[in-house]
């Protein structure tokens, strides 16, 4: 129904981006991965969309390739994977990554993040992986350069925002940035922190 958001980006943080079109401002949740491609506030934005449509809410998502948003809509559809799920394993991993796993039947690595457990993990290998094996991958990976404390604070608020308590959140952010060489970005520090939530 609606192919891309395009406009003025008038606010971002690792979970959602508000697009400005013509007056109108589009709220979308993203990923870490299409976060990390972000222009900066002010700038021209486009992000591919996908409307999801409820009772109770219209959902705009919002990506930063088409490849991404491809492997969101493949996901949604296995039987138990919603959502959040979908923008949750496309936050731990980049979709080449993601894309790997699955092909490859690996479902280890699928359980290790947060809400997949080993029958989804397996429903997701039989399901996907004869689509995913056709597709090209071809995934930017851009980093991000802030403030150590504006990092800090932005990984905490997405993990919040993927529903972790703030003290678990907090807790596996400082844990990392003290193990870490100071040269995190936000991306980066929320993957790590997933590991270990």
């Amino acid at each position: 129904m609606i192919e891309y958001v395009e406009g003025k980006l008038v606010e971002k943080n690792p979970t959602m981006a508000v697009i400005d079109c013509q007056g109108v401002g589009y709220f979308l949740h993203t990923s870490l991965h299409t976060f990390s491609a972000l222009p900066a506030v002010e700038q021209k934005c486009k992000l591919y969309a996908h409307l999801q449509i409820k009772e109770d809410a219209h959902t705009l998502y919002g990506f930063a390739v088409r490849e991404e948003r491809y492997l969101f809509r493949l996901l949604i559809g296995v039987s138990g994977v919603g959502a959040a799920t979908a923008q949750m394993m496309l936050s731990a991993m980049n979709t080449s990554e993601l894309m790997s796993h699955i092909a490859n039947g690996q479902s280890g690595a699928l359980q290790a993040i947060k809400g997949i457990g080993s029958k989804t993990a397996q429903r997701i290998i039989i399901e996907l992986r004869d689509k995913i094996g056709k597709m090209d991958m071809a995934v930017e990976q851009i980093s991000v350069g802030d403030s150590s404390q504006n990092i800090r604070n932005e990984a905490i608020s997405a993990l919040t925002l993927l529903g972790f308590p703030r003290q678990s959140a907090e807790k596996a952010i400082n844990t990392i940035l003290k193990a870490s060489n100071g040269t995190l970005t936000v991306e980066m520090l929320i993957k790590e922190s997933l590991k270990i939530l």
